[in-house]
C-alpha cells in the first residue's frame, strides 16, 4: 500500500532543518522504505544545499531524491513564504517504477534544444522542477503536448533569486544550478489537479477574427465592444472585481458538450486598441476558439480550489505534492496558509509538501501549460 508522510522545520541551520523535517517524515512512514523523497529548501538555505541533501539521505535512505531551492516552502498545513524553512516529502510506492533525470537547454541550429529529458511511456506522473533562468519550460511543454498528449505533468519554476545561479536543483543526490530536474513515475495511482483561481463573468463567445495573440472579433463584434457589454451587464460588485483585473478564459478542447472550470486556460489581457477594438491576450488564439472573460480575487480563488479538491471526495488519499504561485499566499488571501490548509483538509492527512513557484505547471483540457497565480497538485492514492 502506498504510504506518504511529510515534515517541516524552521531551524536556522540547513542540515539541522533537513534532519528534523526528514525525521518527521520518517516517523509517518512507520519504517516503510522510501522509494521517492522531495526536499524543498527556502532561499535562506541556498548556500547549504549539500549538507541538507546529506542529512535527508542519512535520515531516510531514499531510493530517489528530488528537490530544489525556492522562494518559500510549504508542508502539512503551513506555508512559509519567508524565512529559513525546509520541507521534506517521503513516499513508499510499492511496485512503482521511478526514474529521476536532469535536463538541460543547449544551443542547436540557431535555437535551443533540450537534452536529458526522458521519453515517458504512459507514466502515472511526471514531476518537473525548473530553473526559470536557464530552461525553456513553455516550449518544452508545447512539444510534450504534441508528442505525448494527455501526459500527467505537474511542477513549477523554482524562483529562488533574481539572477542565474541563485537557485539549486537536486536529482538523486546531485546538485545542479541550471536546467530542470524531474521524476517519471509509473505504476502508482496518481491524479493531477489544477486550480486557476478564477470565476467566469458574462457569456461564452466564439473568436471570429484573430491573429496571433490578438483577438479582433468575438461573435462578430469588435472584441473590446463585447468586453464592455459584458462588464456593463454585471452587478456592481462584480464590476469592481473586473476593474481590478480581467482574464481571458480560452477553451482548450472544443469537443466537450459543456464547458466547466477545468476546460478554460486562463491568460491575462495585455492591452486593448480603441481604434480597432482589438484585445491582446497572453496566449495565441485561434478562430473558432471559445473565449469567456473571468475575474480573480481571494473569494473566487478559494472557491475554485475547493471545487477542484471536491474530486477527492470518497477517495483514500495517501498524500500530495502542491505547487502554488508566489502571488498567492498572503499576497492573495487575507489569512496565511490558505492553500496548504485547504488541501490538507481535503486530504485528511498531513502528507503534503511543496513550494512557492514563479510559474506553475499543470494540465488543463488535456494539455499541459505554464500558469500564473495557480495551484497545481499531484495527488497519490493508497491503492
Amino acid at each position: 500500500m502506498t504510504r506518504i508522510a511529510a515534515g517541516l522545520s524552521t531551524a536556522g541551520a540547513a542540515a539541522s532543518a533537513a534532519e528534523e523535517a526528514a525525521r518527521q517524515a520518517a516517523a509517518g512512514l512507520a519504517e516503510e522504505p522510501v522509494d521517492l523523497a522531495f526536499l524543498f529548501l527556502s532561499s535562506e538555505h541556498r548556500q547549504d544545499v549539500e549538507t541538507a541533501v546529506a542529512a535527508v539521505e542519512d535520515e531516510l535512505g531514499p531510493a530517489h531524491l528530488l528537490g530544489c531551492v525556492a522562494q518559500g516552502v510549504l508542508a502539512r498545513d503551513c506555508e512559509l513564504e519567508e524565512g529559513p524553512a525546509v520541507a521534506v516529502w517521503a513516499a513508499s510506492l510499492p511496485g512503482a517504477q521511478i526514474e529521476c533525470f536532469h535536463a538541460a537547454a543547449v544551443p542547436a541550429n540557431g535555437g535551443v534544444a533540450v537534452t536529458g529529458f526522458p521519453r515517458p511511456h504512459d507514466p502515472a506522473l511526471v514531476a518537473l522542477l525548473v530553473d526559470p533562468f536557464t530552461f525553456p519550460a513553455a516550449p518544452l511543454l508545447e512539444r510534450l503536448n504534441e508528442d505525448h498528449p494527455g501526459l500527467a505533468l505537474v511542477g513549477g519554476l523554482a524562483a529562488a533569486g533574481s539572477q542565474p545561479g541563485d537557485g539549486a536543483l537536486i536529482a538523486d543526490g546531485e546538485i545542479h544550478h541550471e536546467g530542470a530536474v524531474g521524476a517519471v513515475i509509473a505504476g502508482a495511482r496518481v491524479r493531477t489537479l489544477v486550480s486557476q483561481g478564477c470565476a467566469p463573468i458574462g457569456r461564452d463567445a466564439v473568436v471570429t477574427r484573430a491573429e496571433g495573440n490578438v483577438v479582433f472579433e468575438l461573435a462578430g463584434k469588435p472584441a473590446l465592444e463585447r468586453l464592455r457589454e459584458e462588464i456593463e451587464a454585471l452587478p456592481e460588485d462584480e464590476q469592481l472585481l473586473a476593474a481590478r483585473g480581467l482574464l481571458a478564459g480560452l477553451v482548450i478542447d472544443e469537443n466537450v458538450p459543456e464547458y466547466g472550470r477545468g476546460d478554460f486556460l486562463m491568460r491575462g489581457l495585455l492591452g486593448a486598441d480603441e481604434d480597432s477594438g482589438a484585445l491582446a491576450v497572453g496566449e495565441s488564439v485561434r478562430v473558432g476558439q471559445t473565449l469567456r472573460f473571468h475575474v480573480r480575487d481571494a473569494v473566487s480563488a478559494d472557491n475554485d480550489l475547493r471545487q477542484a479538491l471536491d474530486e477527492l471526495r470518497g477517495e483514500k488519499v495517501a498524500g500530495a505534492l502542491l505547487f502554488t504561485c508566489n502571488g498567492r499566499g498572503t499576497h492573495m488571501f487575507p489569512e496565511p496558509h490558505h492553500d496548504a490548509r485547504a488541501v490538507r483538509e481535503a486530504l485528511g492527512s498531513d502528507a503534503l509538501a511543496g513550494f512557492f513557484c514563479g510559474g506553475e505547471i499543470g494540465p488543463v483540457g488535456g494539455h499541459t501549460f505554464l500558469h500564473g497565480f495557480t495551484a497545481t497538485m499531484a495527488v497519490f492514492f493508497e491503492d
